[in-house]
């Protein structure tokens, strides 16, 4: 089968989503997904560690649920990650892949820590979360291309909780 004719869809269109995944921006996204994992498991295994014993009673639990929520996070990356590449490199076919994506929860869930809380984590932490975030909302926009989904997931606006921030600090409200 020929690339073009595997990345046509039912109504014999190019599917965008199974041209961009074999393409070398994939490739780009997979070696920067792999490499957020390494990074963020040598951060947290040593000195992301060292943080946390220093943090107040609050600050350490917010820290343990969300290097809780960004392990589980990034591993769900790297196993959508993973499986892609196979199917890209012919080790399953696209619907075996599209099976075993479907037990990899992609979700957009943001912090529920408070954002007192959450600024009072290590920034190296916070900074973390972020890019985590970010890869995942760039992960999800290529699955919702390769399914034809048009829409783009729900993100929320990063300045909304610095504005309710400052609403806060104004009316006391």
């Amino acid at each position: 089968m020929s690339e073009t004719s595997e990345n046509l869809t039912d109504e014999g269109f190019v599917s965008f989503g199974q041209k961009l995944v074999s393409s070398e921006s994939f490739r780009t996204l997979f070696r920067e997904g792999m490499a957020l994992v390494e990074e963020t498991a040598a951060y947290l295994d040593g000195e992301g560690r060292e943080e946390s014993r220093k943090l107040a009673r609050a600050a350490a639990l917010a820290y343990a649920t969300e290097s809780m929520r960004l392990t589980t996070r990034l591993m769900q990356i790297a196993s959508w990650l993973l499986i892609q590449r196979a199917a890209n490199e012919g080790e399953m076919n696209q619907e075996q892949a599209r099976q075993e994506k479907q037990k990899v929860k992609l979700t957009t869930g943001r912090s529920t820590v408070a954002i007192e809380t959450f600024e009072s984590l290590p920034e190296r932490l916070r900074e973390l979360v972020d890019r985590t975030e970010r890869l995942q909302g760039r992960v999800l926009m290529l699955e919702n291309q390769i399914n034809g989904k048009a829409e783009e997931p729900v993100r929320s606006n990063p300045i909304e909780s610095q504005l309710a921030l400052l609403r806060t600090a104004f009316t006391g409200a």
